[in-house]
């Protein structure tokens, strides 16, 4: 009986994660250079998206507001500004906050600016885009604007590429589950 406990146990912890280290434990800074805790956004799904203000994209940010206000029970959007693509975010912190407030009425959470590829990826991007880190999935961020999603128990899901648009079917139909 003892040993049928232990097995009942070991059944009810047993996780189906692959990852390697928590998304949770990534250190990353909003715009305004505080410290982001992701443990907070732990049970919603979180989307991040790599963004630039002088892109052919940046249109998104409106779409990436309203997806964040129609989901913002069960998401987290955070938008990181990035100039390696094109040289298209080279404002300062503050510049690109203003612009995004003043442009879109962005709401959602805006990092620091960062590396998204390259031997200065940042940590969070590491994770994104290695399967042997997040446990599902590797690529390359091609471009502005792409997006990656995370699970509310913090687990890899999927990316999209710039041209799919926030509100897309494929985004929405994952957090309507």
């Amino acid at each position: 009986m003892k040993n049928l406990t232990l097995i009942i146990m070991a059944l009810f912890t047993f996780t189906t994660s692959n990852a390697q280290e928590s998304i949770y434990d990534v250190a990353i800074n909003d715009i305004s250079g505080n410290p982001i805790d992701l443990n907070e956004f732990k049970g919603k799904h979180i989307l991040f998206v790599n963004v630039a203000s002088e892109c052919g994209f940046t249109p998104q940010y409106a779409g990436l507001e309203e997806l964040y206000k129609q989901f913002k029970e069960g998401l987290v959007v955070i938008g990181l500004p990035c100039n390696q693509f094109g040289g298209q975010e080279s404002g300062t912190e503050k510049e690109i906050q203003q612009f995004c407030s003043k442009n879109f009425g962005v709401s959602f959470l805006l990092t620091e600016k960062i590396e998204v590829k390259g031997e200065g990826i940042h940590p969070l991007y590491k994770w994104l885009t290695d399967k042997k880190i997040n446990g599902k999935s590797s690529s390359s961020v091609k471009w502005n604007f792409q997006k990656y999603i995370v699970d509310e128990k913090g687990e890899f899901v999927n990316y999209f590429y710039s041209t799919t648009k926030p509100m897309s079917s494929k985004i929405t139909s994952i957090l309507k589950q």
